[in-house]
């Protein structure tokens, strides 16, 4: 078991993060010890880590939640988490074209610059 330090720790994330996700009842079945301080598994550190992963992908807080709800359901919602995973990941996709488009605007304008600093371009 591990402390609300460790695990912030274990996972690199602010200890005001975690606690704001436990209240936000992200994380299921948060354990207490004899102090009533919270404590967590690996399977806690597991699940917080793909927390992670999800608000990265750009989940918010309630699509979180809505995703917690339906793993908390069982094997009847996987469609609905496969269909919400892939939504999210088309949306990193078209994310990730957005950027290569906006790198190779830089890698033009760095060659053009190049090329004056060269005088072989005229300004």
């Amino acid at each position: 078991m591990y402390t609300m330090k460790q695990t912030c720790q274990m996972v690199n994330m602010n200890y005001e993060t975690l606690k704001f996700y436990c209240n936000q009842g992200l994380i299921p079945n948060v354990k207490r010890n004899k102090n009533n301080h919270r404590i967590f598994d690996d399977e806690d550190i597991d699940w917080i880590k793909g927390l992670i992963c999800l608000k990265n992908c750009g989940m918010s807080i309630k699509e979180m939640q809505k995703y917690l709800k339906l793993c908390l359901n069982g094997n009847s919602t996987i469609l609905e988490r496969k269909l919400i995973l892939n939504e999210k990941r088309e949306e990193l996709l078209e994310k990730i074209n957005i950027l290569n488009d906006a790198i190779e605007y830089i890698n033009q304008k760095q060659i053009y610059y190049d090329n004056i600093l060269d005088n072989m371009t005229n300004y």
